[in-house]
């Protein structure tokens, strides 16, 4: 059944739920004005809601038949001025659930019905107000949860780069007129788009594509934040990092070899960047089963981390053990790319036990090496920045464009396909009718990202997905 409640005047509560100070609730339609005055008594005498101009603010009284539900202050919008487009009130009162409920239900009682998730930012989308990219990232600024994440969504909805994809879109509807028009005119055998020209364009066009998939994985790891896998044999004091990162007792800490069988996770805010940490069970042979299941998910988190931490104690260890275990856990890895190691940070824990002169001198040769007493809270500072300076986040620059929604980049890769075809085609001369289909179906893949292209059950999918109010 479709979500759109075409023509109908919505409302819903837009704080979130839960008593507070101060509740608000918004109604968007044709009828908001006119159902909201219904119900509300202004303190200015002979002051009508109906003659309110846009953006202004109206204290007065919600009336429940002849009894005062609450005193409020009522804000107008008039259509477009409006989030929605659409005419627009938004009703602040005070925050108790009760008289949130009745408010709502008032409304109801005059014709407006209860909004759907995500339906006041549907129908921006309806209205012109934003593309799609824009819409979605909304939500993306509802559930930011760092600084990058969140001036990486207000990028986004000020159009980011949804600009650019309209000007690559563009490009390539004028060169798909063309070869249109010669499909037009084929049996006059006439050339209108220049073969060469055509051919150079697409290159810049993949170029330019190429550059926002390749974002998308500083975008993606923005949003969700960075995966940091903490490996190393058992007590090397993996948990105990793990606790001292976050400042929390989350992992059990013992002197029993494999306390850690399954893996833990955790969050950290640093620098505005959100990384997530996953302590793991000691890597060595077993035969307990259930440490030998949290051994092959040790594996299997580091290969999916963006940074591991490995951990090792210098007491037990040297260089030339540290080489093999490293090289088994890259094989175990399959991380065969020598460019592997540069997210590989070694650390060389319990350092309050040892000379740590002595420790740089045996591991000179390691690179990304950090020496500190996870358990003595000392050197963490050399850590915090070597995990800034291996993820690379601080390099971001969060003025340009970033891909962070895995549909856009998914449309993106889909057009970029097409493109190579298309590339292929004029190498071999393949017919316009057959270059123009490609260039159609990259030019359908660019405007599922703004909007320009769109179907019911997209839109559906995209804005179930927001909160109640959005």
């Amino acid at each position: 059944m479709s979500r759109f409640q075409k023509g109908e005047t919505i409302c819903a509560l837009i704080t979130p739920p839960g008593v507070g100070a101060v509740g608000v609730i918004r109604v968007s339609g044709s009828k908001a004005i006119e159902i909201v005055s219904s119900i509300f008594q202004s303190n200015k005498k002979d002051f009508k809601l109906s003659d309110a101009k846009t953006q202004t603010v109206h204290f007065g009284k919600v009336m429940d038949g002849n009894v005062i539900l609450d005193e409020v202050l009522i804000t107008v919008f008039r259509s477009p001025h409006s989030y929605t487009g659409e005419d627009v009130v938004e009703i602040s009162c005070h925050g108790s659930g009760y008289i949130r409920q009745r408010l709502l239900e008032l409304l109801q009682s005059k014709g407006a019905l209860m909004a759907k998730p995500g339906e006041f930012t549907l129908r921006a989308f309806l209205n012109g107000k934003l593309d799609l990219s824009q819409a979605e990232a909304v939500a993306d600024i509802i559930a930011s949860e760092n600084k990058s994440a969140l001036q990486a969504a207000m990028q986004q909805m000020r159009g980011g780069y949804s600009n650019k994809i309209k000007l690559l879109r563009d490009e390539l509807i004028r060169f798909a007129a063309l070869i249109e028009l010669e499909l037009d005119f084929g049996e006059e055998d006439v050339e209108f788009a220049n073969r060469e020209e055509l051919k150079t364009n697409v290159e810049t066009l993949l170029t330019k594509i190429k550059k926002l998939l390749k974002s998308f994985e500083l975008g993606n790891i923005l949003k969700n934040g960075i995966p940091v896998v903490i490996a190393g044999k058992p007590n090397v004091g993996k948990s105990t990092l793990l606790n001292t990162l976050i400042n929390d007792e989350r992992a059990i800490v013992s002197d029993i070899a494999g306390t850690t069988r399954d893996t833990i996770e955790e969050e950290f805010n640093l620098n505005g960047i959100r990384f997530r940490f996953i302590d793991t069970a000691g890597i060595r042979s077993t035969d307990d089963t259930i440490e030998s299941i949290g051994v092959e998910r040790t594996f299997q988190k580091a290969a999916q981390a963006a940074v591991i931490l490995y951990l090792f104690d210098p007491r037990n260890t040297n260089a030339a053990s540290l080489t093999n275990e490293i090289n088994e856990l890259k094989n175990n890895l399959q991380l065969k790319d020598a460019a592997a190691d540069s997210h590989i940070i070694l650390i060389a824990n319990k350092a309050d036990l040892y000379d740590e002169d002595s420790i740089r001198r045996e591991y000179a040769t390691f690179s990304n090496l950090v020496i500190l007493s996870a358990k003595h809270k000392t050197h963490l500072d050399l850590l915090r920045q070597k995990l800034l300076d291996v993820s690379g986040v601080e390099k971001i620059n969060l003025q340009e464009s970033l891909v962070t929604n895995a549909r856009h980049a998914q449309s993106l890769r889909l057009a970029e396909e097409a493109l190579h075809k298309v590339l292929v085609g004029l190498d071999m001369g393949i017919s316009s009718d057959l270059i123009a289909s490609d260039i159609r179906y990259a030019i359908s893949q660019l405007g599922e990202i703004t909007g320009q292209v769109s179907s019911e059950d997209l839109l559906d999918f995209i804005f179930s997905k927001f909160c109640i109010g959005k």
